[in-house]
């Protein structure tokens, strides 16, 4: 019986012993062919790290003015008998733009008038008189006086009417009128808004050690979100003889021509003076960085030599680099890679050091200095 027992026990023994070592085999196997296992090579697209010729700009966010923009206002107590005047319409300067009431004044001026011109008859017949001895030099002065003062009284009332007749000091585009028919506007109740457009000023800002590179007659490019799809170009007109004291900046001033008033006074524009040096860059897609909080990146392809067991390929170098400015889909390297290099455009944060790739550009999006999407 016991005999028995053992012998069960052997066998179990050899079985499990046999089973493990056959397992242990397997492992084994496996092991070496995930050593020997070589990853298919990563598809990726490539561009070329390219020379260019970028143009020199300083931008700065600029505020449109009116050359001419004043807000009318009555300069006299009076009632408001004509509004001559729509809102938002063109007007030529002089245009008759509110009538007060000038009744008493138009009264008070003929009778002005022929107390001047009685005066002046007597002015003439003294003066006539004068020169026959028949009046004194005394009475030929009084009479002088009293015409001059009778001609300064009949001037001061047409002054009175003219301020109650309101007209546009200069041609422009009204406002949104503030008064009605019948109102007694006070002096300097506001009536309109007069805005000269065409041209208009676009005033903005540079740090002061730009001073020496910029000039009156430079271009500027103007971009807003009222045109999205358009750059309009005007110049510099002035620059300020002085510099902010608080913000060290220099103010500067182009003049934009508007004919269509699409740019109104108070808009904000994007502003970017194009200064005569242009500057050598290299340059490659934004797309082909590997942002990283240490550094940035890119990965270079480089040819990988045919190894024992291997065919010729390409792998990626990871290069850390240093980024100038951005334009477009494009981004300036300062240093780092070389002209004529090759990088990995698209899908980087997918990549390691060392990794074979394949490259194939079927899909590669175009990169564009200026792009334009089609849903901008």
């Amino acid at each position: 019986m016991k005999k028995a027992i053992f012998l069960t026990l052997l066998g179990l023994i050899l079985v499990v012993g046999t089973l493990a070592g056959i397992k242990a085999l397997q492992i084994r196997k496996m092991i070496e062919k995930g050593k020997e296992f070589v990853p298919p090579p990563e598809i990726v697209t490539a561009a070329s790290v390219t020379a260019s010729s970028w143009e020199t700009l300083l931008t700065a966010v600029g505020s449109l003015a009116a050359v001419q923009g004043v807000t009318i206002t009555a300069e006299v107590t009076g009632k408001a008998v004509a509004i001559a005047f729509e809102s938002g319409s063109m007007v030529e300067a002089g245009v008759l733009l509110v009538q007060q009431d000038i009744g008493v004044e138009q009264a008070l001026l003929r009778s002005a008038e022929s107390v001047a011109e009685l005066n002046r008859l007597e002015f003439d017949r003294t003066k006539k008189l004068l020169a026959d001895n028949v009046v004194s030099p005394s009475d030929f002065d009084s009479a002088k006086a009293q015409f001059t003062q009778a001609q300064a009284q009949a001037d001061n009332i047409r002054a009175v009417i003219a301020k109650k007749t309101i007209r546009a000091p200069f041609a422009g585009r009204l406002g949104i009128r503030q008064i009605n028919l019948g109102q007694v506007l006070n002096d300097g109740q506001a009536i309109v808004t007069l805005q000269s457009l065409d041209p208009i000023y676009v005033n903005f800002s540079l740090p002061q050690h730009m001073l020496a590179k910029i000039r009156t007659g430079l271009p500027v490019r103007v971009t807003s979100d009222a045109l999205p799809d358009q750059v309009v170009t005007c110049t510099i007109t002035a620059i300020s003889p002085e510099v902010d004291t608080a913000t060290r900046n220099i103010s500067v001033q182009a003049t934009l021509a508007n004919p269509d008033e699409n740019f109104r006074a108070g808009m904000y524009v994007n502003v970017a003076v194009v200064l005569p040096a242009k500057e050598e860059v290299l340059t490659i897609p934004a797309t082909a960085v590997l942002n990283a909080p240490y550094s940035d990146s890119v990965f270079v392809i480089e040819d990988k030599k045919a190894e024992k067991g291997s065919a010729p390929g390409k792998v990626v170098r990871q290069q850390f680099v240093h980024l100038g400015e951005k334009r477009g889909d494009f981004v300036a390297v300062l240093s780092g890679v070389k002209a004529a290099e090759t990088v990995v455009s698209t899908g980087v944060f997918k990549l390691r050091n060392g990794q074979e790739v394949k490259i194939d550009n079927k899909l590669a999006p175009a990169f564009k200095l200026a792009p334009a999407p089609d849903e901008s």
